[in-house]
């Protein structure tokens, strides 16, 4: 809930619990950190957030990794058992009474399993995203990109991955031609491609790649009572393959970059965006990818975006993309190795200093639903750090009932639009379409040479049949006799000198004869 129009309530605050910690919607699309440990409280705060920026009418996107958030759909209430602890807790805050609510949720499956299924196009991925989906080398990289540059200029369509291996199988044929035009393309790096493609398929991704495309108006809705819609991705079985994972939430806040318009600071975010389990996004990241981040993070609170990251150390964000997250809210950390004390103190430097406790110290202290808070408040400065606690959700907390969700999946907005898939005109379909009239040009070539190979056979065979039904002539062409014997003697004669043996005999005569001038 909000304590007023202009802001969110996220908790109590000090030592009595009676300050209230607020984040200001206005300040709210320049981004925000939600960091601890496991079991401290980061998927409640998460839940939290989203049912708030909801009620304020901001359309929300998170990722459920561990399936606890589908209890958005279902509003809490005393059949919980933990509903006594919420509603104390409520009251400790000054919340007041604890009122039961849900929210409008569309859920979402990569895999069509617990929700709609959402697909991009290999276009829309491109070949940066796709060649760190794929864990491909620089090399490959580079053919990869030859690879979309000859699909536009040559208008193919790369819409699902069966595009992209028919494209990789032209390619193959065609190296020597496309080294020429765009640089070396060797058939090891397109194979090595074909392999990765393979692994990625056995993954489960082809099912990602299609269409119809997610269409982002059909997240970014605000309901006719003023909430704004929550998109929820069933990410369970997703977050085994943390490539694919962290891919396709990076290419959806891409998407969100490249299609919205400049708005500046809006009065409250248009879209707000959960990153959770945001390290998989940076872990091994190539520098490339993370500069494109950090772009992307800088530039789309311009949009009217608020990203939020969620992950157990602040230690797991480049500190480039990490100095542009405004609002904290820092749950327990555990410092059990020199390197988690590092992280504890970078963690704890990074608020504004409160003279009342060292923020190192309360970090490692902090029980379940506690968190140190800073926001941005007047004039966009960060507040000074506050022991907060956490606000009890107004929605069911942990998983929604079975037949809630079912209800809730059956009454979607968006019900049937996306189930099916749509295989149009693209590159497997012209590529095989240009493989097809090649072999039946082949085809007549090869008949056209075997009817001239048997024409010039017959041709052959006539002329032969003719030579040898020939009547024999009496006389020359010149009409002269036959050649007498002396005649023919002579002419022997004069052959044989002609010949090279000849010509040696006359040399040697004429060696002779002429020996003593």
């Amino acid at each position: 809930m909000s304590t007023d129009a202009d802001s969110i309530f996220i908790g109590g605050g000090g030592p009595e619990a009676d300050r209230p910690q607020t984040l200001r919607l206005r300040y709210a699309n320049r981004h925000g950190l939600v960091a601890g440990a496991t079991g401290t409280g980061k998927t409640v705060t998460l839940q939290i957030l989203a049912q708030a920026f909801s009620d304020a009418g901001s359309p929300v996107f998170l990722a459920d990794v561990k399936g606890d958030l589908t209890g958005l759909c279902q509003p809490g209430g005393p059949a919980q058992k933990a509903w006594p602890k919420l509603e104390e807790r409520a009251a400790r805050i000054g919340m007041g009474e604890l009122a039961p609510a849900a929210v409008p949720a569309v859920f979402w499956d990569m895999f069509g399993e617990d929700g709609h299924p959402i697909r991009a196009t290999v276009s829309e991925m491109g070949p940066l995203l796709l060649a760190r989906l794929l864990e491909l080398n620089d090399t490959q990289e580079g053919v990869l990109n030859v690879l979309f540059r000859l699909a536009d200029d040559e208008g193919l369509l790369l819409i699902d991955l069966k595009d992209l291996q028919s494209l990789l199988v032209a390619a193959a044929d065609r190296t020597q031609e496309l080294s020429t035009r765009y640089g070396l393309v060797s058939k090891a790096s397109i194979g090595a491609i074909q392999r990765r493609l393979l692994v990625l398929e056995n993954e489960g991704a082809a099912g990602f790649f299609g269409e119809p495309a997610l269409s982002l108006a059909d997240m970014m809705t605000v309901e006719p009572d003023g909430r704004g819609r929550v998109n929820v991705l069933a990410a369970r079985r997703l977050i085994t393959s943390p490539r694919l994972y962290a891919a396709f939430l990076l290419w959806l806040l891409s998407e969100l970059f490249e299609e919205l318009p400049e708005v500046g600071d809006p009065d409250r975010p248009k879209f707000v965006f959960f990153f959770d389990e945001a390290h998989l996004l940076f872990d091994d990241a190539p520098k490339a990818l993370l500069d494109k981040v950090e772009q992307v993070v800088r530039l789309i609170r311009s949009k009217g975006v608020g990203v939020w990251f969620v992950t157990q150390s602040p230690a797991d964000v480049p500190d480039e993309v990490l100095g542009q997250l405004g609002s904290r809210i820092q749950h327990a950390l555990r410092a059990y190795t020199p390197r988690d004390r590092k992280a504890l103190k970078a963690a704890a430097d990074s608020f504004r200093p409160n003279p009342e406790f060292e923020a190192m110290e309360v970090l490692t202290g902090l029980g379940i639903g506690e968190a140190l808070v800073s926001t941005l408040q007047d004039k966009g400065a960060p507040s000074v750090v506050e022991r907060t606690l956490i606000r009890p959700p107004a929605s069911r907390l942990g998983p929604a009932e079975p037949m809630r969700l079912a209800a809730v999946r059956d009454a979607s907005p968006v019900a049937g639009k996306y189930d099916e898939a749509v295989d149009r005109d693209s590159a497997f379909e012209i590529l095989a379409r240009r493989a097809d009239a090649a072999a039946e040009a082949a085809e007549r070539a090869e008949a056209e040479a075997e009817a001239e190979a048997a024409r010039e056979k017959a041709e052959k065979a006539a002329a032969r049949t003719a030579r040898s039904t020939r009547v024999p002539q009496t006389r020359t062409s010149r009409g002269r006799e036959p050649a007498g014997l002396g005649e023919s003697l002579l002419k022997g004669v004069v052959d044989g000198l002609n010949s090279r043996e000849g010509r040696r005999l006359v040399r040697g005569l004429l060696g002779s004869l002429f020996k003593g001038r």
